[in-house]
């Protein structure tokens, strides 16, 4: 049985992903036409309900969960992992002053409408509205060139932004746990509810097994990994990696699950989400 998987190229997610598509373990009957796009694309192509298998962001499945379940495994949530907001001429108080007197003529680039990083930015930073949505890889050159005040960075940004003389302003991970003592929820893996629920239950198995082959031989998957990383340095990669793939991407379990019904209960009292069915989970 063939069914289509949607993953992004970043080293955590091909990291996860590689030794399930490439059979090194044992795929029960299953093959995958994998897709790879950044994660707002992910996330738009899930609320079409247009893949099998997808990451999206959290955000995004709160408008995806009458179509697509929640696996347990394959899920990056963690501590100190969250997005950066960034600048080129701000900094924390001066940022506070300008939101005081004129929020509306800050331009912050966002990796997306429905990315949890906006999310979280809309928490902790409601007033900025004035937001322009950029693939997450372009947003540092943004701000160099004047096109942007504020970026809002995710994946392996957070370890180039300082190189190139821009500063962080705050840690939204930082942020939410020092908020909810959870782990941040950035993105999980959901699968379409129209399948057989006996697939479901072996996708669920075989991600797991992936993740773990994957811990167990941390270099299998190198060339592909480096393949789809966009020319990023390996030990760069590896950093990214261990930010990202954690017990969490193994098994949800009940600290994970609390972390991701915490997201959804503060959004919905934000107004950020539309209510979604409790059961979401695989």
């Amino acid at each position: 049985m063939k069914l289509t998987l949607g993953f992004s190229p970043c080293p955590n997610d091909t990291f996860i992903f590689d030794a399930l598509i490439h059979h090194k373990i044992d795929t029960d009957g299953l093959t995958f036409e994998v897709t790879y796009d950044d994660v707002e694309t992910l996330n738009q192509k899930a609320m079409k309900g247009q893949l099998d298998i997808t990451k999206l962001s959290f955000h995004a499945f709160a408008y995806a969960a009458s179509q697509y379940a929640l696996l347990d495994a394959g899920s990056a949530l963690g501590f100190g992992v969250g997005p950066l907001l960034i600048s080129h001429k701000f900094d924390q108080e001066t940022l506070a002053e300008k939101i005081k007197s004129d929020p509306g003529s800050l331009r912050v680039g966002i990796p997306g409408k429905y990315t949890t990083a906006n999310f979280l930015l809309g928490i902790a930073y409601p007033e900025l509205q004035n937001k322009q949505e950029l693939v997450f890889s372009e947003i540092e050159t943004a701000l160099l060139e004047d096109q942007i005040d504020l970026g809002l960075i995710i994946h392996e940004n957070r370890f180039t932004y300082e190189d190139k003389g821009l500063t962080k302003i705050v840690d939204l991970g930082d942020y939410w746990e020092k908020l909810t003592g959870c782990a941040i929820p950035l993105g999980g893996i959901v699968i379409n509810r129209n399948l057989d629920r006996e697939v479901q239950l072996k996708v669920n198995r075989l991600v797991r097994e992936s993740v773990e082959y994957a811990f167990a031989h941390p270099k299998s998957g190198i060339e592909f990994i480096r393949e789809h990383a966009q020319a990023m340095d390996e030990a760069v990669m590896y950093k990214h990696i261990e930010l990202y793939v954690n017990k969490y991407s193994i098994n949800l379990g009940a600290e994970g699950r609390n972390a991701v019904n915490t997201l959804f209960k503060l959004a919905q009292e934000r107004n950020i989400i539309p209510a979604i069915q409790e059961n979401f989970y695989i």
